[in-house]
This record gives C-alpha cells, structure tokens and sequence, in this order.
C-alpha cells in the first residue's frame, strides 16, 4: 500500500509539471579536493604522541593447517626531539607483551620503561653494524614475567617490532634526503620507487643471530592512493609494496650449533598521514614469508609458510593509560 501511494504521488507530480528532485552525490565538478597537491614528509608538530602495536604472526603447515598463533604487542611513547631537548625523537616503551600460541600473554621486563633517542643514521646503520640505530644489546638473554627464556626466533620478533615500527613510521613515512620518498607523492594516484628499494641490511641480532644475516628488499613502491579518516583526522593514506624480498639468516640455538634459514617475502600494506600535524595515525600491514631451514641432523631441512599481520595506532593519552 505505502509503494502504491510513493508512485501515485510521483505520478500526480510529472502531471503537474513538479519534477522531483534526486541527489547523486557530488558532481565531477566537486572533486577539487581530489586534484589537489600534498606536502607529505614535512616537520611533524611537537605534541607528545602515544602508540600501540599489534604483531600477529600466523603459521601453517605445509598442509595448509594452521599451526599456531603469536602475538607481540608493543606499547611506545614519544617525546619529539625539540620538546624533549634530544638529538633526536625520545622514546619510551612503556609496556611489551607476547602471548605464544595458546599460552597466556606475559611482559617481558627487560624492555619496560627503556627509553631511547632515535634518529635515523644517514646510511640506515649506525657505526656498531645496528640496522636504524636500534640497540642490540636490549634484546639479549630474553625472559618473560615468569622467569621463563624466549626463544632465539621469539626474542627476534621482540627485537623486529621495533624495526617494523620505525620502518613504518621513520623511513616510509618520513622525507628521506637524497632519495625518493614519501615528499614526493604530490598527487592522489602518484607512484614512486622508493629509495628502499632493493637495499639489504644486516638482520644479526646478538649471538642467536649470527653475522652475515641479512634481509633484501624487493622494488619498493609507494603510492598516494587516496584521503581517509582516522581518530577524527584528515590523513592522506599512502600504500607501500616492498616487491620481491629474500633473507638469509644464520640461527644459532646452541654454541655448537648453527641453523641456515633462507627464504623470500612480500609485505605491503597502508599508512595513515595526518595532514595537519604529520604524524602517522595508524598503519596496517599484511606480509607473507616463505622459508627453509637446514639443520645439522635429521630432517635436515624443514620449509615453513608464515602471515604476519600488523596494525599500528596512534591513541590519546587517555587510552594510552586505560589499556
């Protein structure tokens, strides 16, 4: 019945000569804010800025089953180098936990409240070898709350949540002098090869890790892909693609013995740019890592298929505090 008296009412409208009126949205002459230039990578304002991040690292079985399920979490607080009077970017990681397939999730002491200055090195590496200036020696001899020892491959990925964080946020988000970078994205739809691109950096870590390791980064791609929303913030949403990568990392469980990893990688994802302060306001992330170990005893070689899934927020201090 309601249908009936909608069409007799357009019906008696045509007649009379009324034409209703129809909106579809904003016309090809409204897409001026799509057209515009964007100065990414400038100077990020001196407010106080409060992160979160989520790893989930999933692996299978050459089956295709899912193994199991490792999540790292990741709990930093940044000080800007003008406001905290440092050389570079002061950083604190309030909180670090990691819950292990089905085990609970546990802090890990060593790196509660280790503060930092971080500032990119000029090459990526700093004069001790460290890739992004990242200080090896925090990550040595890992335990959790319990007293219990992580894993040479766990106390990696404690150790990589901070290169993935600064990766995202300092080398992919920042201008990078000399080199093509996020400054260069001007226009919605613009792409460049970014000055990553096929660069390798060394991946040792400590004496689990050993020298020699190292991760290749394919031809990266970062493109301007478009304007979204985040937290109530204007953000320009650029899209990064590291193309073909490959490591190769020498593990070392024991003194006497030595594991040979070599495997290949694709991750890409998207990173959220407030364009009014220039800090990110979130980043996702999805990377896919296919590997071969070969050990010194039987099986002898062992192939491993992994996702990884990041998320990266940029929170108020108010949910900072509350979680």
């Amino acid at each position: 019945m309601k249908n009936k008296i909608m069409l007799m009412i357009l019906s008696l409208m045509m007649i009379c000569g009324i034409a209703p009126v129809l909106t579809a949205g904003p016309s090809v002459k409204d897409d001026a804010i799509l057209r515009q230039t964007f100065n990414l990578g400038c100077e990020r304002s001196q407010q106080i800025q409060y992160f979160m991040m989520e790893s989930k690292l999933l692996t299978y079985a050459l089956d295709g089953k899912r193994v199991s399920t490792d999540v790292f979490r990741l709990r930093l607080k940044c000080v800007p180098a003008k406001t905290a009077g440092t050389k570079g970017d002061q950083w604190t990681c309030t909180r670090f936990t990691v819950q292990l397939g089905d085990e609970p999730e546990v802090e890990v002491p060593a790196i509660k409240n280790w503060t930092y200055v971080f500032k990119v090195p000029p090459t990526g590496i700093d004069d001790k070898g460290q890739t992004l200036g990242i200080d090896h020696a925090q990550f040595a001899n890992l335990v959790d709350a319990s007293g219990k020892a992580l894993a040479p491959d766990k106390s990696y990925h404690v150790y990589n949540a901070f290169i993935d964080f600064h990766g995202f946020c300092d080398i992919f988000a920042e201008r990078i002098e000399g080199g093509k970078s996020v400054q260069d994205l001007k226009r919605i739809g613009q792409r460049i090869v970014h000055a990553a691109a096929n660069t390798e950096a060394p991946v040792n870590l400590g004496s689990s890790i050993a020298e020699g390791s190292t991760f290749k980064n394919g031809q990266v791609t970062m493109e301007l892909k478009g304007l979204s929303r985040v937290a109530r913030a204007a953000c320009a949403m650029v899209g990064f693609d590291s193309g073909e990568s490959s490591f190769k990392m020498f593990v070392k469980p024991a003194p006497d013995m030595e594991m040979r990893v070599v495997g290949s990688s694709h991750y890409k994802g998207d990173i959220y740019i407030d364009l009014l302060t220039n800090w990110v306001k979130k980043v996702t992330m999805y990377e896919l890592v296919v590997s071969e170990v070969t050990l010194p005893m039987p099986p002898n070689k062992v192939n491993s298929v992994i996702e990884r899934d990041i998320v990266v927020r940029n929170v108020s201090a108010d949910e900072f505090e509350r979680r």
